[in-house]
């Protein structure tokens, strides 16, 4: 049986050399923070990519929230990123009413055919998550669902998370649940004991927020408490 994923959010290839010394298993790529990361550049994600051997998962999302902007600026970074080496992404819209936007979801997982790719908290933003599952369960590459089960973290939606968990291999719910949102240290035991086997750190594993880099130290303690 494989190790539990511990995936790591990274800025800047400091970020993820520290992220991999401390044994994180892959690194999601974005830039900008303060829009709740966007898609980095394609010169950002050579120099990580050449900075560190584990998988690397760039994000697809060029404003805040979650509308998609210009689909065919979406593409277009897409097709440098592959053009570039990347093979995995995150992705996922919505539209004003909180439905999933499967026309642009759809129109970006097409872009990056070929590759795994992640739906993100936009899930936990939406006025139906069911309804997502459902729309996007069956697109192509899709292996991963990033979610806290709850706007408000993993606190507001634990029981969610355990549901979802519940109903693997329906459809919908085949893939990979990665938490992440709101998620410390204390909740990995109960987590873990409950069958979850993916996680997902950003500001946890560095000492002074956002503005301070991944500690390789504070990733190798999250590394010890998911493999417990």
């Amino acid at each position: 049986m494989s190790r539990p994923i511990l995936e790591v959010i990274a800025l800047t290839p400091q970020d993820a050399q520290a992220a991999e010394s401390g044994g994180a298993d892959r690194l999601e790529l974005v830039t900008d923070m303060a829009a709740d990361g966007l898609t980095p550049s394609v010169e950002d994600f050579a120099k990580i990519r050449a900075a560190v051997d584990i998988p690397l998962r760039v994000m697809l999302r060029i404003r805040d929230g979650f509308a998609p902007g210009d689909l065919d600026e979406l593409r277009a970074r897409a097709a440098a990123l592959r053009a570039e080496g990347a093979d995995e992404f995150v992705l996922g819209f919505l539209d004003a009413d909180g439905a999933v936007d499967l026309a642009a979801t759809e129109a970006v997982a097409e872009a990056v055919a070929g590759c795994r790719w992640t739906f993100h908290r936009a899930i936990d933003h939406s006025a139906d998550r069911a309804a997502v599952r459902a729309a996007v369960g069956a697109l192509p590459g899709l292996d991963t669902f990033l979610t806290s089960g709850a706007v408000g973290g993993v606190d507001a939606g634990r029981e969610v998370l355990l549901a979802e968990l519940a109903a693997a291999g329906k459809p919908g719910y085949g893939q990979r649940i990665l938490i992440g949102g709101g998620l410390r240290a204390e909740h990995l035991p109960s987590l873990r004991a409950a069958g979850f086997d993916a996680f997902h750190v950003g500001g946890a594993v560095r000492v002074d927020g956002w503005q301070s880099p991944v500690d390789a130290g504070r990733v190798a303690e999250w590394r010890a408490l998911i493999d417990g």
